[in-house]
């Protein structure tokens, strides 16, 4: 089996944000992961965090770019030409949580598509600003990623397939951007998750949710335990994220 990490962004949500590192640890998860863990989303401290992390010994291994104004609808602002600078400020403050808190990967968000504005201005932005980031990443030995979403839960995404994710990764040309391949979202979106073989040499990141209901593996129609064989098969060594609502438990992989 793949190894795990818990997604506390969405996992143990009842929990302060501090505990929920307390209930990954006790439900044997070996990482955990977040979407923000800016104090202004999470509404903890650097150094809460590293406290956490060091008393528990374990390890964070992803959080995103900061994404916008999430309460008044932004879902990232990467492929928008208008809030270019606001994009190189975020992601100066991503870099300082994740080298404090030796973070290997952060995820970029590319937000839904601007109001008025092409796809293709979309694209080139998109582009540009990944191309920018993944150089400034790469001098701080951070690996980019890049999410594609479905536009069921997040009408408008601009980024919502595997395809656009690749054409956009050869795009920027870096060794230092990535595909998180998210099967929950990708499900949703008609692709095949087993036909993840011509993929798997631009992901370095895998999530996963069940469908209906985005619970734990096995609780809906995706088929995972042929999934969780075949990124083995195919020696996958990245981590697997659980980013779900835990509807019976969380840590569903374990006997």
């Amino acid at each position: 089996m793949p190894r795990f990490s818990a997604n506390l962004s969405l996992l143990y949500a009842d929990l302060p944000f501090l505990e929920r590192f307390r209930a990954a640890k006790a439900d044997g998860f070996e990482a955990v992961e977040c979407q923000f863990p800016y104090e202004s989303s999470s509404g903890v401290k650097l150094h809460q965090i590293v406290q956490i992390l060091q008393e528990l010994n374990i390890p964070m291994n992803l959080h995103n770019l900061p994404a916008g104004d999430w309460q008044q609808g932004d879902r990232g602002i990467a492929c928008d030409p208008a809030r270019v600078e606001e994009f190189k400020i975020g992601l100066l403050d991503a870099i300082q949580y994740a080298k404090i808190l030796h973070v290997p990967h952060i995820n970029c968000l590319s937000g839904k598509l601007p109001e008025g504005v092409s796809r293709e201005l979309a694209q080139s932005t998109f582009v540009s600003n990944l191309t920018f980031a993944a150089e400034v990443l790469k001098k701080e030995n951070i690996k980019l990623l890049i999410e594609p979403i479905n536009t069921f839960d997040m009408p408008g995404f601009f980024l919502s397939s595997s395809q656009h994710a690749v054409e956009t990764i050869m795009a920027v040309k870096s060794t230092n951007l990535y595909l998180q391949y998210d099967a929950y979202h990708m499900h949703r979106m008609g692709e095949d998750i087993l036909g993840i073989e011509d993929l798997l040499p631009f992901i370095d990141h895998i999530q996963v949710a069940d469908h209906p209901g985005r619970h734990e593996p096995g609780t809906g129609e995706i088929p995972y335990q042929e999934f969780f064989k075949l990124i083995d098969d195919l020696a996958y060594e990245g981590w697997v994220g659980c980013e779900y609502h835990s509807l019976d438990r969380a840590n569903f992989f374990s006997a």
